[in-house]
């Protein structure tokens, strides 16, 4: 068989190392969760009453 089984990454793409790529996970882990504490953080308008429970 001619087709090789692994994908390909490009031609100029050098493959990562496993410890360069969980760095690369943590940093974006880190980025979502300080932007999720932000969202979370920021104040929030007042919500007007239902009808019925005043």
């Amino acid at each position: 068989m001619t087709q090789e089984t692994v994908p390909q990454q490009g031609s100029f793409a050098q493959p990562k190392g496993l410890l360069q790529q969980m760095e690369e996970l943590m940093a974006a882990l880190n980025a979502d969760l300080s932007q999720l504490d932000a969202d979370l953080s920021a104040p929030r308008p007042a919500r007007a009453p239902e009808p019925g429970n005043a």
